[in-house]
């Protein structure tokens, strides 16, 4: 018997030693192999752009499992579903299957899913539906209507006042600052801003509705106000990881904090020179203060950049050198070419496109560089409008990054509407918006119906006050019907499509090419086993694009990228134009008044900078009139001041 038991044994230990055959040292450069091997504790791994980050932290999940950590133990956050699906992957083929069973998502996404788990700690019902922008500011504007004289003047719009409160939840500051701050014109009005604030979560709350802040908000409410709650959860999950961290704002960090109280296991990813999302709430303080936030952090840095050359890194490193907080870093890299960045003047704005036309067709059609691998990033879409045109001329196909998003279109919009009440009936926004779609019913009516359609599923033997109500009472037959099919999510949305159809028709002269996308979402539907979880995706991680919405360059085999910088982060090309680059404009007028706003703005060209991998030019016209300043400018970016011609030649268009 002792001697069947060793052979057990032994068996067992061949199999486990087989499962350790991936070689870190040959895989990963000093660096990253010091942040993966790092176990316990608290990183923080400064990585520069193009540093391998994402191997960094797909190596680790790998190492982690190797040592066995159990990967239920174990959690990504990122700011997209597509990158956690992205490293989890990876992972999988780096090591095993058992990579894909980590807890991978966005906080917004691992916030929902907390939440549905412990709702009633929070007085929440589990079927809250979450609303995206244009729902939040519906809400807003109800409230408003009923607060407001609508012949009052200078009292903000229904999305400045959501900005307000997003940014005081977000930056974790009241509103009266964020008022001062940025919106100093509506100061008399702070007490009903306040008001409308106010009766816009009282709303939320009765009808069991969430917006992407609440996802955070009560996340932090649940961990802070229940300590045997955030401490089973902290021991859930032993390792966490933070992509991207410099990206996260004041109540994220506040999260990961309390996610960590149980075991100081955070390993933080990101490069505080890409910090560019202000605007957003991110707090670029997070990153800086990450060692005083996490006890004895060790700080490793990515220095070795495997994206540009080392003419291009030069450049960017001149222009990191001038901000004035920051994490001392030079990045390298072993790829050499005799191709320098340029800056180029042009004498005004038509001829700054004409050249970058040319040019772009000179390097397709001399160089062999695909249109796909060639982009003008601009500090605002508008930059690009003299472009558009010059490209139109040439017949050069481009597609530019920052139209219309699918989930945003009216139609699917409509569709979304629909699903969500048959999830929740308490849902009023939606209710409103898919009875309107009825003819002969408008807001006045709509109210009328809805308490009769929220209090009773038996609408059929009601009175209903609309002059035609078989319509309301077919409506109502859809969603009670549906409500017994949620958990089939696709039978249910081609049944709303179904009854959608006839008002489609009778809604857009466009109806064919808006019938492609409700054929996409049914496609999308079909992935899923319960409502619930489809429409938290949608909401959290909306689909790109509408095929109503896309150009024609886009359809083509081959087209040339036009995006905002901000738009571009994480992307790369072999040949980047930045596109306007005059004193002024980038950095723009308005960052000039603090230190703060005027480093973020040097992140963004070090981040439009290290976008490109071989060919860089930065243009700028002399001739620029700026009708906000009534001034010429005329100047390049103070930012490339003073940099030596040995490292930013200068061109001159003639």
């Amino acid at each position: 018997m002792d001697d069947i038991a060793v052979k057990k044994y032994t068996l067992k230990r061949v199999n486990t030693e087989s499962v350790y055959k991936i070689d870190y040292e040959k895989e990963l450069n000093p660096e990253q192999l010091e942040a993966v091997k790092q176990q316990t504790g608290a990183l923080l791994v400064i990585a520069g752009a193009g540093s391998g980050k994402t191997r960094t932290l797909t190596y680790r999940v790998a190492r982690l499992i190797e040592d066995g950590v159990k990967p239920n133990n174990i959690l990504l956050l990122t700011f997209t579903k597509k990158a956690a699906q992205e490293m989890l992957s990876r992972a999988s083929i780096v090591l095993d299957e058992r990579c894909e069973q980590v807890a991978g998502g966005t906080f917004h996404s691992f916030s929902n899913m907390i939440l549905r788990k412990y709702s009633a700690l929070l007085e929440l019902q589990n079927n809250f539906t979450i609303t995206d922008r244009t729902d939040c500011e519906d809400i807003i504007n109800h409230i408003r209507t009923n607060i407001i004289d609508k012949h009052e003047k200078r009292f903000p719009k229904k999305g400045t006042i959501l900005d307000i409160y997003s940014k005081s939840v977000n930056k974790n500051i009241p509103s009266e600052e964020v008022i001062s701050n940025e919106y100093s014109q509506f100061s008399e009005a702070v007490d009903k801003i306040n008001e409308i604030i106010r009766e816009y979560n009282a709303y939320k709350r009765k009808n069991s509705i969430l917006d992407y802040d609440d996802l955070l908000l009560y996340l932090r409410t649940l961990l802070e106000c229940n300590p045997e709650i955030r401490k089973k959860i902290s021991n859930q999950y032993k390792y966490i990881m933070v992509d991207e961290y410099q990206d996260t704002n004041t109540i994220q960090a506040q999260i990961i904090e309390l996610l960590a109280s149980e075991h100081n296991n955070v390993m933080a990813v990101g490069d505080d020179s890409q910090s560019i999302y202000s605007f957003r709430g991110a707090n670029f303080k997070n990153i800086l203060e990450f060692p005083q936030r996490f006890k004895n952090a060790k700080i490793i840095k990515l220095e070795r950049n495997y994206r540009s050359t080392q003419n291009i890194l030069a450049l960017a490193n001149e222009v990191l050198n001038k901000a004035k907080e920051k994490y001392s870093k030079t990045l390298y890299s072993t790829i050499e070419s005799e191709i320098k960045p340029a800056l180029i003047s042009a004498k005004d704005m038509s001829t700054e496109a004409q050249f970058i036309a040319q040019r772009v067709l000179e390097l397709s059609e001399e160089e062999d560089i695909p249109l796909n691998d060639i982009c003008v990033l601009a500090r605002s879409a508008r930059m690009t409008y003299n472009l558009e045109i010059e490209l139109a001329k040439r017949g050069i196909p481009y597609r530019k990054f920052g139209g219309m998003k699918f989930m945003e279109t009216a139609h699917i919009k409509d569709i979304t509407a629909y699903l969500r009440v048959i999830l929740n009936p308490m849902d009023a926004i939606s209710y409103m918006r898919i009875l309107m779609l009825i003819d002969g019913i408008g807001a006045q009516s709509a109210n009328k119906l809805l308490p009769v359609l929220t209090q009773s599923s038996q609408t059929s033997d009601l009175k209903l006050p609309v002059k035609n109500p078989e319509k309301v009472i077919n409506l109502s037959k859809l969603i009670n019907k549906s409500q017994k099919d949620i958990y089939s999510p696709s039978k249910v949305v081609k049944a709303v499509i179904e009854y959608y159809e006839p008002i489609l028709k009778e809604k857009y002269d466009d109806y064919p090419k808006r019938e492609k996308d409700l054929e996409h979402f049914i496609n999308l539907s079909a992935g899923y086993s319960s409502l619930e979880d489809f429409l938290s995706d949608l909401a959290l991680e909306p689909p790109d694009s509408s095929i109503t919405d896309v150009d024609e360059g886009a359809q083509k085999d081959e087209y040339l990228t036009l995006s905002t910088i901000h738009s571009a982060k994480g992307l790369e090309w072999k040949a980047v134009f930045i596109i306007g680059a005059v004193d002024g404009r980038f950095p723009s007028v308005y960052s000039f008044n603090t230190m703060d706003e005027l480093d973020e703005e040097l992140r963004l060209m070090y981040v439009a900078i290290t976008r490109a991998k071989t060919h860089l030019g930065i243009t700028y016209p002399i001739d620029m009139y700026d009708y906000s300043t009534s001034m010429v400018l005329s100047k390049p970016s103070r930012f490339l001041d003073n940099i030596p011609q040995d490292i930013l030649e200068r061109w001159v268009i003639e």
